[in-house]
């Protein structure tokens, strides 16, 4: 389907769960459903009257027997399939936020996969950009000038500027502006793009791997809220001083931020 796509948006929920290994949980299509035996993050339709976070509980108590006790808001995605036109609220489950046994209460594969380790295939169409999300770490430090450091289960991550990568940094961190003169670097596997206000979010949000919002006052810190409870659809991290992330953080995260970076001094 094209961009013009104009059919009714379809609300689903879906949940990446984790397990104490740092894996995520992948499970089959069952048989009658479109794609069928494709892999796919667990979840189904809203129902009316529903929230996304019920919907989530109720459809992975349905379909795989568990019972979700904590789930953070994560991403939402737009996805034009030939049967339908979705609109996917993706939720993070970390592994102490669910409880029971896994069962394949309708028939389905499931299994426990890295991110860039994948074992499992053919995987669903609309979650081809979450699996490169699911690289990106919760904890970082670091800041603008210099790059984002963290880890993730396959190991140490860096996003750095060009101005500071070596050879085998593929995930290059730019200025709204740089991004804007140059466009994006032939190098980048995944591309940082760090904004400072509701405009430069929105004109790259689309563009970007992962979105660097870098808030300097109380009234950035209500804003970057604000569109997290709104819903973006790319990674956001959050860089600002320790005072600021130390008000704010919690909320952010809760929102569905990817990570809060309380910047290093030099």
């Amino acid at each position: 389907m094209s961009a013009t796509d104009t059919r009714p948006l379809l609300e689903v929920a879906a949940g990446i769960v984790f397990n104490e290994n740092g894996e995520f949980l992948l499970s089959s299509r069952p048989a009658g459903k479109p794609y069928a035996g494709y892999w796919e993050f667990a979840g189904g339709k809203v129902e009316a009257g529903e929230s996304a976070a019920d919907a989530l509980k109720r459809e992975f108590a349905e379909e795989l027997g568990i019972d979700i006790c904590r789930a953070l808001p994560w991403l939402v995605k737009i996805h034009s399939y030939e049967h339908a036109r979705v609109r996917l609220h993706f939720f993070r489950v970390p592994a102490a936020g669910w409880t029971g046994q896994l069962q394949a209460r309708e028939g389905q594969s499931w299994a426990w996969q890295q991110a860039g380790a994948f074992t499992v295939s053919p995987m669903l169409p609309a979650n081809g950009a979450l699996l490169k999300a699911l690289s990106v770490p919760t904890a970082l430090t670091g800041r603008l000038k210099d790059g984002f450091y963290g880890a993730n289960a396959a190991g140490t991550y860096r996003a750095v500027p060009p101005t500071r990568a070596a050879a085998d940094d593929k995930n290059l961190l730019l200025t709204a502006a740089e991004y804007l003169l140059d466009g994006r670097p032939s190098a980048a596997e995944s591309l940082w793009l760090a904004v400072d206000n509701p405009a430069g979010f929105a004109r790259l949000q689309d563009e970007a791997d992962v979105i660097v919002w870098r808030v300097g006052t109380h009234a950035d810190a209500q804003t970057v809220l604000d569109t997290l409870h709104a819903g973006t659809s790319v990674p956001l991290v959050v860089s600002t001083d320790a005072d600021t992330a130390a008000q704010y953080g919690a909320d952010w995260l809760a929102a569905g931020a990817q990570a809060v970076a309380a910047e290093e001094q030099p």
